[in-house]
């Protein structure tokens, strides 16, 4: 009985040593977010735009502040309302400010000015590169009555490579609604 035991245990593990296992090659992971179709946003704070529906607008805790959510991938942009009161300068450098507080953690900052001199839209696009905690800001303005800034933030910590195909679809909807914007 122990020499068919050890027989077959001896065979077995034989047997079992013949192909030497391989490890899994890793896989990339590949996010696809769907081509944006875009519908209209009309606040009574006087301005318009476009807006992925991808996306949902939300009314934030003031009058004239929005959401406007990505719920999946937990990413938000701010929408701030102010009017402008001989105090056009204030907001701007406010808007600066909040940009360049990231400048700790960012490894570049692209800045884009743009102006639609027709439909009074002018406004600056600041994209934060790095591990910042926003990655996209925009303000836009009529230069006399009215401000309007725009702060994106994911709800995670900041991974820039992670992120990179959120960010860069979120940048393509926040140009779109910059190239819509209106004042009414």
């Amino acid at each position: 009985m122990f020499k068919k035991l050890l027989i077959i245990f001896l065979g077995l593990a034989l047997v079992s040593c013949a192909e030497e296992t391989q490890p899994k090659p890793s896989g990339d992971l590949r996010l696809e977010y769907p081509t944006a179709k875009y519908a209209e946003f009309s606040s009574p704070c006087d301005f318009t735009f476009e807006y992925s529906d991808f996306a949902k607008i939300e009314n934030a805790k003031k009058p004239c502040w929005y959401y406007i959510d990505y719920p999946k991938m937990k990413a938000k942009v701010f929408i701030t309302y102010f009017p402008v009161k001989n105090d056009l300068a204030l907001h701007v450098k406010e808007s600066e400010k909040m940009v360049y507080e990231h400048t700790i953690k960012a490894s570049s900052i692209d800045t884009k000015s743009f102006s639609y001199p027709e439909r009074k839209v002018y406004g600056n696009f600041y994209e934060l590169k790095g591990p910042t905690a926003s990655n996209l800001q925009f303000f836009v303005t009529d230069s006399t009555r009215h401000y309007v800034t725009a702060n994106l933030y994911f709800n995670s910590r900041p991974k820039p490579d992670s992120l990179a195909p959120a960010v860069d679809y979120i940048k393509k909807d926040l140009l779109h609604l910059i190239d819509t914007f209106e004042w009414k």
